[in-house]
């Protein structure tokens, strides 16, 4: 099992402020994007074996989440 990216960690740790599953997030991703999400695609992106500029950020968009490109850290908005 690979390694999660400080950005798949950031979503798993905001699906649990929020009371969400993974699933309930693939369903919002698909919803925002009209694009095929699924739980696969979602542990890649998560683990960095995918860039998916579009998914990840319909991902930052739903669960708040903001990027800071310069560092890649990864910051909850308030």
């Amino acid at each position: 099992m690979a390694q999660l990216t400080a950005f798949g960690k950031e979503i798993k740790k905001r699906l649990v402020d929020v009371d969400q599953t993974q699933d309930w997030l693939i369903e919002q991703v698909k919803q925002e994007t009209g694009l095929f999400f699924d739980g696969g695609y979602l542990y890649k992106i998560m683990a960095g074996k995918r860039n998916a500029p579009t998914l990840s950020a319909a991902i930052r968009k739903i669960l708040d989440l903001q990027n800071d490109e310069q560092n890649g850290t990864i910051y909850e908005r308030r």
